[in-house]
């Protein structure tokens, strides 16, 4: 706009030049080596535009060819940036697709075009790692490393290396100089956590931990779990007094996670407080039934025999006494007492087609130990190593099978005078031929 009002302007001053040239001419003389001119004074001005049109076009012409080499070379740099810039496409492409020969390809392309290595260092590395030439790799991670635009891509390209060789030294080191590079990055924060925990360094990853908390790279809830598994490793490096106190901190972060559990009511029972450390694991058997919480409980419980045994897993049962873990918790309790009424009433309501192994044994020793019924026991034992093992692995016998394994159990054996299992003062073995039928039998 500026351009034209000023083209205006100068239209405007040379008419008006003319104009009041050709109202009033004038005369001019110019004496000069002997010859006398003489014109009007509007030829003078002519002549004068005339030699300074002239002079602009020699500039003109003079200044083009002065920038001419200038000119071709940068058009010619141009036309390699334009074609080095396709060849990192082309070499971008091919490392998604995984092919490892023409991201190479390209990237030497890309390289010899473009005078900018931070656009082509990553595609090298990437395509030495596609060709498996690690060494390679490390070589234009270290490059990009030691440049101020292309640093933070070195150093994670390092540090995935490093994690591959399970080199947790150096990993760690290139994930601290990660975060202080990029502090907000979600991907360098969880790794530092992780480098941390993997290489114990518990009291670091705790105020990572607090950092990821801050600016809001964790959930609140995961943030508590791993604030508790942290404060539990803590108490495994510590003794005493500390180490309880770290263990009693986990529980009460995440009572729902079982070594910090197992390991202050562990405490508890060393000082004496029996009564306290079984009070833990019933609340922790009411959020998580586990066969390492009835352990311990006996032992909280002082439970020496197996009728106190029974009477104490009872109790800790009613703390979730449909959970199959306290069904069978009560059911082991009362076998071992010899309670066959009490087994059978925790056994029987989770005995059906779908019953799970550790129920069909338990009810294999509930037959034979209140009935003395080895073919049935024999039966759930089947069972059990059904669910054990794949189902294709299981031949049903044929007829004829059944049959001759029958045929096989001394058809004239005297029936047995033994009073049943349960007034028996010891459990009845069996004889060694029927043994032998009996694994002939199962197989």
């Amino acid at each position: 706009m500026i351009r034209w009002i000023f083209t205006f302007i100068v239209i405007g001053v040379i008419a008006l030049l003319a104009s009041w040239l050709a109202g009033d001419p004038g005369a001019a003389t110019l004496n000069w080596m002997g010859y006398r001119i003489e014109t009007s004074m509007a030829v003078v001005f002519a002549v004068v535009i005339l030699i300074v049109l002239v002079a602009a076009i020699l500039y003109r012409i003079w200044w083009t060819l002065r920038r001419m080499p200038r000119t071709l070379w940068q058009g010619h740099k141009e036309r390699r940036r334009r074609k080095g810039t396709k060849a990192l496409s082309r070499g971008l492409v091919a490392v998604a697709a995984g092919d490892a020969e023409t991201a190479h390809r390209q990237a030497r392309r890309a390289s010899s075009m473009i005078d900018d290595p931070s656009l082509t260092l990553l595609l090298s590395a990437q395509a030495a790692q596609l060709e498996g030439d690690e060494k390679a790799a490390e070589r234009f991670f270290e490059q990009m490393k030691d440049r101020r635009d292309t640093e933070f891509l070195g150093i994670r390209g390092l540090l995935t290396q490093a994690m591959k060789k399970e080199d947790w030294d150096e990993a760690l080191k290139l994930a601290r100089r990660a975060y202080r590079l990029n502090p907000r990055s979600e991907w360098v924060v969880k790794t530092l956590y992780d480098l941390q925990k993997q290489t114990g360094r518990w009291n670091d990853a705790q105020v990572t931990l607090g950092e990821s908390k801050r600016l809001k790279l964790i959930a609140p809830k995961a943030a508590e779990r791993e604030r508790a598994e942290i404060q539990y490793q803590l108490s495994l490096k510590s003794t005493g007094a500390e180490a309880a106190k770290l263990a009693q901190k986990a529980y009460k972060i995440d009572p729902t996670l079982e070594p910090a559990a197992v390991r202050w009511v562990e405490f508890l029972m060393a000082e004496g407080r029996h009564g306290k450390a079984a009070k833990v694991l019933e609340e922790a058997w009411q959020r998580n039934p586990s066969t390492v919480f009835s352990d311990l409980y006996r032992k909280a419980r002082q439970a020496d025999d197996d009728v106190k045994w029974l009477a104490a897993a009872k109790r800790l049962a009613s703390r979730k006494p449909q959970d199959l873990e306290s069904r069978l918790l009560v059911a082991t309790a009362a076998l071992d007492a010899k309670k066959w009424k009490d087994a059978r009433a925790q056994l029987e309501p989770v005995a059906g087609d779908d019953a799970p192994s550790r129920v069909c044994r338990l009810m294999a020793r509930l037959e034979e130990g209140e009935h003395g019924d080895l073919a049935r026991a024999r039966e759930w034992l089947i069972r059990a190593s059904a669910g054990d093992e794949p189902q294709a692995l299981l031949v049903p016998l044929t007829a004829a099978q059944a049959e001759s394994a029958m045929a096989d159990q001394s058809p004239t054996e005297e029936p047995s005078t033994e009073p049943p299992a349960e007034q028996q003062s010891e459990p009845e073995t069996e004889t060694p031929g029927k043994g032998a039928t009996t694994a002939a039998a199962a197989s």
